[in-house]
């Protein structure tokens, strides 16, 4: 009798397992055809890239604060109703209103090699400005704070010239961001400290040439303000130089940066409700501010133009998941990431649940992947879903950052994965001049809606570890 029970118990164990094998193969295969629709609809007939001309020409840059922004914000909200979203709403939060004000100017002063020469130069984000008649002063050039602080005395009334080059032999991009920044983020704190009146900062691209690079800087309670602008890597390369051969360089600096009062803005959010688990969401997102210099096309209209483009496909082609989908426009990523605290403050109060949250900040390039904020189980339940983006090489599914504006719901306990698109061109166009419209691919925009439609439906449906 045990024998007959265990023989039967092993022929029920290995049906079972045949039967959900099948399940599962015929999951595969549906989930394939779907995303197979969803690659064809966007690449016949998506309209991600004529959002983005919208945003970017008939509104333009859109710093945080500015009526461009608010330009933007119901851009934004009109674009989702005539996509069909459903609950389309605005949220409140307040934003810094810098301004970068007309004057950006740079010039050596009476050099014995050159004389008077003047460089490509813009305020950084945050940067009060100079007196009228600007700063006139001495150059010290440095690599790293710790050649800041040996300066001491040596370094009051003088101009800090963070010089230490975005380096070049990185193969993630990113990295070599990363491995500059902090000269752009608190050099002039730290010029600050040991009496600096100014400081310049070799531009966060790997490129040499004659275009300044904006960005954030970050002053410090109880240490005095100074203003600080980018110098383009043409320019800085031509500085350092000066100062070695003629030993001493004065420069003179005029902005006219300043901040005014915070004021009332919006994050601006759109749905397609789930059919089975409507109080859980998966969210895909960008951030709808830029800096005051291009158009903000690839940082990061095209995020935003991804995440509602995505959301629009589904419901074009009737594929409405379990769970929730909301696409959120951020406001103030660039200079205060208001809008993604404000936000992530609001579901920490009220719900509802994120199981996921998908953010498109890294330029509008061919996706190549998703980067993943976790590893072991979770990590591998995204993973499981790469076969559906190898046919355009988009397979890349790995341990990596989600996002800026969905950081604070990852400590809120929500996944975080981010849209990984080719990086190599990226840090040609940031915080530049040059990030504008022309600047994108249609097909390669196009892909990355494609694709966070795609992740974004199936986790949806089948939720994460």
């Amino acid at each position: 009798m045990r024998t007959i029970f265990h023989r039967t118990l092993a022929l029920i164990i290995l049906v079972s397992a045949t039967l959900n094998g099948q399940s599962n193969d015929e999951a595969r295969k549906a989930y394939m055809k779907e995303a197979n629709l969803i690659f064809d609809t966007a690449l016949e007939s998506g309209r991600a890239y004529e959002m983005l001309r919208e945003l970017t020409k008939t509104i333009g840059h859109r710093l945080s604060g500015s009526p461009q922004a608010a330009a933007a914000i119901e851009w934004a909200r009109l674009t989702m109703i005539d996509a069909g979203l459903e609950n389309v709403h605005l949220q409140k939060v307040m934003v810094p209103r810098w301004v970068r004000g007309p004057v950006e100017q740079a010039r050596i002063i009476n050099s014995p090699s050159i004389g008077t020469e003047e460089l490509s130069v813009c305020a950084l984000g945050r940067s009060i400005g100079t007196p009228e008649q600007g700063i006139t002063a001495e150059v010290i050039e440095v690599h790293d704070f710790d050649q800041v602080r040996a300066l001491g005395n040596r370094a009051k009334g003088k101009i800090i010239f963070y010089n230490r080059p975005f380096s070049r032999k990185e193969r993630n991009t990113f990295s070599g961001y990363r491995g500059a920044v902090d000269q752009r983020s608190l050099g002039a704190v730290e010029a600050a400290k040991v009496g600096a009146v100014a400081v310049l900062v070799r531009s966060m691209t790997p490129n040499l040439d004659d275009v300044p690079h904006t960005g954030a800087l970050r002053y410090q309670d109880g240490v005095k303000k100074i203003p600080a602008a980018a110098i383009s890597t043409m320019d800085a390369e031509m500085l350092s130089s000066v100062l070695k051969n003629d030993g001493s360089v004065r420069v003179t600096l005029r902005l006219s940066a300043k901040t005014l009062p915070d004021v009332m803005s919006y994050n601006v959010i759109g749905e397609l409700k789930g059919t089975d688990i409507p109080d859980e969401v998966v969210l895909l997102g960008g951030h709808l501010d830029s800096w005051d210099k291009g158009e903000g096309a690839h940082d990061d209209g095209s995020g935003c133009v991804q995440s509602i483009e995505a959301l629009r496909l589904l419901k074009e082609l009737g594929l409405r998941p379990k769970r929730t989908l909301r696409a959120v426009m951020f406001i103030n990523e660039e200079n205060g990431l208001r809008g993604g605290r404000t936000y992530a403050d609001s579901v920490a109060a009220s719900g509802p649940k994120h199981i996921v949250a998908i953010e498109s900040d890294r330029g509008g390039f061919m996706p190549v992947g998703f980067t993943v904020s976790a590893d072991g189980d979770r990590l591998r339940s995204v993973a499981r879903w790469s076969y559906l983006f190898s046919q355009i090489g988009a397979d890349r599914i790995r341990k990596g950052g989600g996002g800026a504006d969905i950081g604070p719901l990852g400590r809120l306990g929500t996944l975080t994965i981010g849209l990984l698109p080719e990086s190599q061109r990226y840090f040609t166009y940031h915080h530049t001049d040059l990030d504008v419209f022309e600047a994108v691919d249609r097909r390669e925009l196009e892909l990355g809606a494609a694709s966070m439609a795609i992740l974004a439906y199936v986790l949806a449906n089948e939720g994460v570890r």
